[in-house]
């Protein structure tokens, strides 16, 4: 028996509108079909909501706004510097602020641009002056074409600074993610630009980072030309990510949410630190799986299953732009700890015997224990990774120890999304 072609799999071509392709039919009147969202966007990360969704920050906003508020009279706005754990509104308040300061500014007449960079994705001085140049290009007034490849940051700095003295009075520039930078000379470039008599433009930068000490790391020069203010975001408490949930319960239809959905998402997002994010994705990712299921309504067991989901996401996103090498020693680290449950640690030279047969057996290229050394404490400034020195026992020195940050199972059900390692699985 010859079986009939289906519908899904084998498109040619032959439906004239493709609005009639049924693998992407969607036809939100079929009363067959579960209808869970109303906004998904209030759900996205990155998405700024108006100001009666933002709670528990009011005390920030007003901070980050004095330290800006200069630039709605046309006079320079101060430098700052944001820190905190990740999910407690740095990014948020920082571009809720500025978008702010920009409209106060403008309605007096002040021409001020905005840019914000994700510094874990832009992290080369290139490519932050790349992003911040094109950004604020208007080629109607500047008539610069400016080229995305085959220049480097000096040539940038040479457009970006013209376009300030062109375009604008004043500009504040959001480094997000800040520490993640190769090189902290692009502070110095943005902080001293009018200074140094290189733009005669008011220009303020707004650096935010997961990691406390990173001011102490910056090179002395500067830390004396960005003369910034700083300000620590704590972490939300339980009762502050259920008033957040809250503030997002129109992303869905009514009656969609169960009402043990946001108490629990709330509490599962307390435990880790006040995350206000992962509280969000596990809200997203909990409607998403019921609307998989064509179920209409969003239960307990949606946000659980959501919570794994949304662990795995934000390790893989933590992990963006890493190499392959990076995933291949994370794989192996996994391994020695799901093997070995009562050890706290491992030497880098034991990680390093499991790291050899990793690549041994997915065939790729095997790196010295010294690079591996130098790549595992790469990843402990990143936050993946624990080290530690021990004090060593008789007749031995002490050396480092590496335990993973995240829960082995979401390290390797990450690591393992990425296609050059599925044969490791």
């Amino acid at each position: 028996m010859v079986e009939e072609p289906s519908q899904l799999s084998d498109f040619d071509g032959r439906y004239e509108d493709p609005a009639d392709d049924p693998l992407f039919d969607f036809d939100e009147d079929d009363p067959d079909r579960a209808n869970i969202f109303a906004r998904k966007e209030l759900l996205k990360v990155g998405h700024v909501p108006e100001s009666g969704r933002i709670v528990g920050r009011d005390g920030e906003i007003k901070a980050v706004a004095a330290e800006l508020r200069p630039i709605v009279r046309g006079d320079p706005p101060n430098n700052v510097i944001i820190y905190g754990k990740t999910g407690t509104g740095k990014s948020l308040v920082a571009r809720h602020v500025t978008e702010r300061a920009r409209r106060a500014a403008e309605s007096n007449g002040v021409s001020v641009g905005t840019v914000y960079v994700d510094c874990a994705q832009h992290n080369t001085q290139t490519r932050v002056a790349r992003t911040v140049t094109r950004s604020l290009n208007e080629t109607d007034e500047t008539d610069f074409d400016i080229p995305r490849a085959g220049i480097g940051s000096g040539e940038y700095y040479d457009y970006l600074w013209e376009i300030l003295d062109t375009a604008y009075e004043s500009v504040i520039i959001i480094l997000d993610e800040v520490d993640r930078l190769d090189d902290d000379d692009i502070l110095m470039q943005l902080s001293r630009a009018r200074e140094s008599g290189k733009a005669d433009c008011h220009l303020g930068v707004i650096a935010v980072s997961n990691k406390i000490e990173y001011r102490d790391q910056l090179n002395e020069r500067v830390k004396s030309s960005l003369r910034e203010e700083e300000f620590v975001f704590q972490p939300y408490d339980a009762n502050q990510l259920r008033e957040i949930m809250k503030h997002r319960r129109d992303a869905f239809h009514d009656d969609v949410l169960s009402d043990d959905v946001i108490p629990l998402t709330a509490a599962l997002a307390a435990q880790e630190h006040g995350d206000a994010r992962k509280a969000i994705e596990i809200l997203r990712h909990a409607g998403e799986l019921a609307e998989r299921e064509n179920v209409d309504t969003v239960v307990e067991e949606h946000v659980r299953d959501a919570q794994e989901w949304a662990e795995i996401d934000r390790f893989e996103e933590l992990l963006r732009g890493s190499t392959t090498q990076v995933k291949f020693i994370l794989y192996s680290l996994a391994l020695l700890t799901e093997e070995n449950p009562n050890e706290d640690g491992f030497s880098t030279n034991r990680i390093y015997e499991r790291y050899q047969a990793t690549t041994e057996k997915a065939d790729a290229k095997t790196l010295s224990e010294h690079r591996v050394y130098e790549l595992l404490k790469e990843q402990a400034f990143l936050g993946v990774v624990e080290s530690t020195r021990t004090g060593g026992g008789r007749g031995e020195g002490s050396y480092l120890e590496h335990r993973l940050v995240q829960d082995t199972g979401i390290v390797l059900k990450s690591v393992l999304r990425d296609s050059r390692l599925e044969d490791l699985a």
